[in-house]
């Protein structure tokens, strides 16, 4: 696996795929934003024109200049999202875990509504022609064959999906223009007077953010796309995807305009710029686009997923890589339980307009620890000046902090079930990442050296029985001259363990996502050998595999003896047998741990028992693996007032 440094080069092909995987969510937003933000009030000048600059300036100054020009720059090797903007300030800033752990959380939440209210939407439209339809079935059935998709990879989908996104945006943009036409003072919109008017004014105009904040909820799930696409692509594209968006947002305006006066009346302002023969035509157009609205959320929270899993924020699950490019992963265990998550929004919800009280609030919540965390980025990383991020951060943190509190008005309509759901996330986060602090209490690292005479001489004691000819251990030291004490007492005291060489691998998880490198250090010549493998955060430790190669090598140089050092096969230079010794950690009994940290180590074990098993997370072989459980006592229980009896016979 190379580093694909041509991966995301710019050519006609990566911007349709661009178009394709990036877009689905911000894209599909004019089926819904504007029927959302005039809802049951009557249809005024003040009202449409306040929205439409509302929009203008949220797209403008949220998705453009905030995501598409600055925080696209934030990439960690190549990758977004907000764990990876995380991982280029924990360094210097480790206290903002919690910011991460916030953020990341609300955004896998929300994106559990995203693909419902984006295909009901669509598919609702069958009920200009059939009111009786029933539109849950067909619903649900589009979102199973969308997860159903996911395990053919980014490349596909976006091939797949690209072309149907470019007419999409093209129907969009002449839609609009054939409104537009009638009356281009609909443009003065975009004198931000309107917007503030409206906020200002207007009555109940302030809690209209949380409509208008629809129209830029996929600019999260856009920087975490990053890696899948690459930022030039993204870039080029969404200048033209703004410009289609923007003249149906204000075709749409021009449209309500006529209607001064009256109520929607269940009218969908997107629908009502079609004329009747391009109706059906545009309804299944609208759906294609909409089942692609899934995907970027989808592949946003793989991403998401697989950056905390390397930041130890998550249990390890399997991570498979459907093709050979850079950034196209997928997540099984993450795609299942979202598609059950997205069928339950459904069953729930029912309607789009009720998805809509749910869909946002924890998103502008997302947004805002993005910015907390940019900010630092840019500070402490890019040493931009401090007065330019202070007001830069304040100017956006206002922002935000308005749409997140205009979106609070969501939380009886709906909220409260993202509220939740990224509640539980953050629990599971929080509990394998303070588990992990707990755990480092325990791990104690003694002097290798101190051992190599006993190493010797246990390698050469044929009292022993001979456990294996190479014994493997994996080692989190990540000094080369020491090693856990867990594994000394394994090799001489748990079960004493003669083998001819002992191997002790370090692997070393690297911010370059490809890297593939490994060292050999020989600590006894014969006996005790060390090996380092500095491997990319998206390269798939198939440990096992890889171990070979290494072993192979060393033959091929003779640095190392590695034939059997039993008789017979000696003479005939049989390579002997490896076996790997994995050690796996539970809580011991003789542990009396605060009441918190007891509840969280129970938790962590609770979630390690579902979470994919070492041997399996190191691509061990299980038939050259032995598990060894060993305690541990991280708080070891004191004054215990045991009395010995004396006894009269």
């Amino acid at each position: 696996m190379g580093k694909q440094k041509h991966a995301h080069k710019i050519s006609g092909a990566a911007l349709l795929v661009t178009l394709g995987i990036i877009y689905g969510d911000i894209g599909t937003s004019p089926l819904y934003v504007f029927k959302a933000i005039i809802g049951e009030d009557i249809i005024s000048e003040q009202l449409i024109l306040g929205s439409l600059s509302c929009v203008f300036w949220t797209l403008t100054l949220q998705t453009t200049i905030k995501y598409v020009i600055i925080t696209l720059r934030a990439d960690n090797n190549g990758e977004g999202g907000i764990f990876s903007l995380f991982a280029l300030v924990r360094r210097r800033a480790p206290g903002l875990v919690w910011v991460a752990i916030l953020g990341g959380s609300a955004l896998l939440a929300d994106g559990i509504i995203t693909p419902p209210i984006s295909v009901s939407s669509a598919v609702e439209g069958l009920l200009i022609h059939n009111p009786n339809l029933q539109t849950i079935p067909i619903v649900i059935a589009i979102l199973i064959a969308i997860f159903l998709f996911q395990s053919f990879g980014t490349k596909m989908i976006g091939s797949a999906f690209g072309p149907i996104m470019f007419i999409w945006f093209a129907m969009l943009a002449i839609l609009g223009l054939n409104q537009i036409v009638h009356d281009l003072s609909v443009f003065k919109a975009i004198n931000p007077y309107y917007a503030i008017d409206l906020l200002a004014n207007y009555p109940g105009g302030f809690w209209l953010l949380s409509a208008v904040f629809l129209c830029t909820t996929g600019a999260e799930a856009l920087y975490s796309d990053l890696g899948h696409c690459g930022r030039a692509n993204i870039r080029y594209t969404w200048f033209f995807v703004k410009i289609c968006l923007l003249i149906n947002y204000f075709g749409q305006g021009v449209w309500a305009l006529s209607l001064v006066g009256q109520k929607l009346d269940n009218r969908n302002p997107f629908y009502s710029l079609m004329p009747d023969w391009f109706l059906i035509i545009g309804i299944v157009i609208a759906t294609l686009a909409a089942i692609i609205a899934s995907q970027a959320l989808i592949t946003g929270s793989f991403t998401l997923i697989s950056e905390a899993i390397r930041l130890n924020l998550w249990p390890k699950v399997r991570i498979k890589y459907p093709t050979i490019l850079k950034g196209q992963i997928y997540v099984p265990s993450i795609n299942w339980l979202l598609m059950l998550g997205c069928i339950g929004v459904v069953l729930y919800f029912k309607e789009s307009a009720n998805m809509e009280g749910a869909y946002g609030l924890a998103i502008s919540l997302t947004m805002m620890m993005t910015s907390i965390l940019l900010s630092f980025y840019l500070l402490y990383v890019k040493k931009i000046s401090s007065i330019f991020i202070i007001n830069g951060f304040i100017f956006y943190f206002i922002i935000e902090f308005a749409f997140l509190i205009a979106n609070l008005s969501k939380f009886l309509h709906g909220g409260y079930v993202t509220l939740i759901i990224g509640v539980v996330l953050i629990i599971i986060m929080w509990v394998w990442y303070a588990a992990r602090k707990v755990k480092n209490r325990l791990t104690e690292f003694v002097k290798l050296s101190e051992y190599y005479p006993l190493l010797k001489e246990i390698s050469g004691d044929l009292t022993v029985p001979k456990y294996a000819t190479h014994l493997v251990y994996l080692t989190s030291a990540d000094n080369p001259n020491e090693i856990e004490s867990k594994i000394i007492y394994s090799i001489f005291q748990k079960q004493p363990k003669r083998a001819d060489i002992y191997w002790f691998i370090h692997i070393d998880v690297v911010d370059e996502p490809y890297t593939m490198e490994y060292s050999v250090k020989i600590l006894i010549p014969d006996d005790v050998v060390r090996v380092e493998f500095k491997l990319g955060f998206r390269v798939e430790q198939k440990i096992n595999l890889f171990f070979r190669r290494v072993v192979e090598d060393l033959v091929n140089k003779k640095e190392v003896d590695f034939t059997s050092r039993y008789t017979s096969l000696n003479k005939r230079n049989v390579i002997g047998d490896f076996r790997f010794v994995v050690l796996e950690k539970h809580l011991s009994y003789d542990n009396q741990l605060p009441k918190y940290e007891q509840i969280v180590m129970d938790l962590y074990f609770l979630m390690k028992e579902m979470s994919l098993s070492e041997t399996s997370a190191f691509g061990l072989d299980t038939s050259s693996v032995t598990i060894e459980k060993v305690p541990m006592v991280i708080s070891p229980m004191e004054h215990i007032n045991l009395i010995r009896m004396t006894q009269k016979f």
